[in-house]
């Protein structure tokens, strides 16, 4: 075990690499985000990385956040082009450990460690110690993990619950939901859900309501400024928040999350105080006979700028 030299973190999705080195006594330092369309493969992107920090000793350990189910040895993106080999990875780069792990294990690592100014609570609700915590994240997909407590120990479960079919709540969210059936085989969360899934919202409302849908991003649909100039940009955003609460509800029921539900992934943070007085928490709260049950798990925000990076760093000291 290298315990002298930095090792290499990493929160790898769609948009962003985000890389990271961990000194031997824990600290995350040289926190550095690269466009992961800027780079042919991963590979490519860590010696962008290493050579633009340049660090005294070479990092022989490293761990990985990746946005893909990681089942092997061959890893492949849900929502880009890179695709790799574990182990060829780690010849490449010259690393004596190498953990490849789903973003979201490594979001769920880092709750345990998350300080209180690190998330902010969305309606009321109080954690129950020892019980099952759910994370779910929204960002250029839907990410969603679990916490568990066996033992003394948390052990994170994994899963594709990003994957889960989508319902409507009411007719006006049926209606979308049909007008993208006619596009996807499968509606699942992840196609709303998402960055993607804000532009789905947003072309498919305007489609709705017989009008010309503008080429408008995602971040540009969330952006205040355009909502007051565009209002199905504000729909697309109240929809998105009042779905959310409906997915994130469900998977409390699933898991009996009365440890509370945290929400991670880089949209829902950016809103801020707007997601509060969304439909959110309402919508979480709206299960008929388990209103009540519902309304006493607590849903927190994570607002720490990289948790994923913070649990890779959690599970990289497991290597030393």
């Amino acid at each position: 075990m290298d315990k002298t030299s930095a090792g290499l973190i990493a929160d790898i999705g769609a948009t962003n690499a985000r890389f990271a080195l961990v000194e031997p006594g824990g600290a995350i330092t040289h926190a550095r985000a690269l466009a992961s369309d800027d780079f042919a493969s991963l590979s490519e992107a860590i010696d962008a990385y290493m050579s633009a920090e340049s660090p005294p000793q070479s990092p022989t350990l490293a761990v990985l956040a990746i946005a893909a189910p990681v089942t092997g040895d061959i890893v492949a993106l849900t929502n880009h082009p890179w695709t790799f080999s574990i182990d060829g990875l780690r010849k490449r780069h010259g690393f004596k450990q190498l953990r490849v792990v789903n973003d979201f294990a490594a979001n769920a690592s880092a709750v345990p460690f998350l300080s209180r100014a690190d998330y902010e609570q969305v309606g009321g609700g109080v954690p129950v110690a020892g019980a099952p915590i759910g994370l779910i994240g929204p960002g250029s997909g839907l990410g969603v993990s679990v916490l568990v407590s066996a033992n003394g120990n948390v052990i994170t479960l994994l899963g594709e619950g990003g994957h889960v079919t989508m319902a409507a709540a009411d007719e006006h969210e049926a209606a979308v939901l049909d007008l993208m059936r006619r596009r996807f085989d499968h509606v699942s969360a992840e196609r709303l859900l998402s960055g993607p899934g804000l532009v789905n919202l947003y072309n498919a409302l305007c489609e709705l309501a017989g009008e010309p849908a503008a080429p408008l991003t995602a971040a540009q649909i969330t952006d205040a400024q355009i909502e007051r100039e565009e209002p199905r940009a504000g729909e697309a955003k109240a929809i998105f928040c009042a779905m959310l609460g409906t997915i994130a509800g469900n998977l409390a029921l699933t898991i009996g999350a009365r440890g509370g539900i945290y929400i991670a992934g880089g949209i829902v943070p950016k809103l801020g105080p707007a997601f509060a007085q969304s439909q959110f928490r309402a919508r979480f709260e709206a299960k008929g006979r388990f209103s009540g049950y519902l309304a006493a798990i607590p849903t927190y925000v994570i607002t720490h700028p990289s948790p994923a990076l913070l649990g890779a760093a959690k599970l990289l000291q497991q290597l030393r």
